[in-house]
């Protein structure tokens, strides 16, 4: 078969002709690999993988992180469950995020593979921080450039995290937990403004659920920025939804892009498999 690469609307590329459940060549890892970094999210459609080959998959781009905070596939610690059952109001990733921003090596990607979908809803939003990044305004560039921010995940998982209703039913259902681990973690520092490792590219690299504030500015100077900064990032012109079907997976660079679960098929149950690939140092 032959790869084709095909733009998937504003955000992202479709990946045609390729079987994840065997073994990739070289070179056509080669060419997965560059949409990957030139788009910042991949989408491959009609795919029927096991979860040992969707570890192998992941295994391909590097180590795989074991989260510490989502409930666990109980036969593949690798894998994260991203599960909503029909009772269950509150779903998982149900706001704009990148995921791991809150450690000092954030991941590199997250590759979700559909196991279970409701019969309609359910898309996941996408953002592009290169393309958010290349439309700012030269005033909100030039504010922005050289800054650095702190992020964290104790406000989220933490044992002291605000208790708002969607963390607390996600916690009580048992589907994210280990709060001490999220207490004993440092929050690290990362450039607001980051060359992607891969592509070279400039993208805007803070996120309304993970980013705390911007270094060397008073707190509501820094709240006001951040404030700016993301309803910059959410103009629909930066974005595009996945609409998943049976057979989908996505796999979103980080460091390139935020998502959004909608939360839309209440009533329906949901299953995503997710595994997360380690990163690097943003410098």
């Amino acid at each position: 078969m032959t790869i084709e690469i095909r733009k998937h609307g504003r955000v992202g590329a479709e990946v045609l002709g390729i079987d994840l459940a065997r073994p990739i060549p070289d070179e056509d890892f080669a060419l997965v690999r560059s949409a990957f970094a030139e788009h910042g999210v991949v989408f491959f459609r009609d795919q029927s993988i096991t979860e040992p080959q969707h570890i192998a998959f992941a295994r391909r781009w590097g180590a795989i992180n074991i989260n510490r905070f989502f409930a666990a596939h109980p036969d593949y610690p690798e894998i994260a469950l991203v599960v909503k059952e029909p009772d269950q109001q509150h779903n998982i990733g149900g706001g704009w995020h990148t995921d791991h921003s809150y450690d000092l090596e954030p991941a590199l990607g997250s590759i979700l593979a559909a196991r279970e979908l409701p019969p309609e809803g359910g898309a996941t939003a996408f953002a592009s921080m290169y393309a958010a990044y290349d439309g700012l305004p030269e005033p909100l560039r030039a504010r922005i450039e050289g800054r650095r921010a702190v992020h964290s995940a104790r406000h989220i998982f933490g044992s002291k995290a605000v208790a708002y209703e969607a963390l607390q039913d996600t916690r009580s259902d048992g589907r994210i937990g280990n709060s001490s681990a999220a207490d004993v973690l440092d929050d690290p520092v990362h450039p607001v403004v980051i060359t992607h490792p891969l592509s070279g590219k400039r993208a805007i690299y803070v996120n309304p659920s993970f980013t705390l504030h911007i270094l060397g500015l008073a707190e509501e100077e820094s709240r006001d920025l951040l404030q700016e900064i993301y309803a910059h990032c959410q103009k629909p012109e930066f974005q595009e939804d996945f609409h998943w079907r049976d057979g989908s997976i996505a796999f979103w660079d980080n460091r390139a892009t935020w998502h959004y679960a909608y939360n839309d098929y209440h009533g329906h149950r949901r299953e995503m498999h997710r595994i997360t690939i380690e990163g690097v140092a943003l410098g």
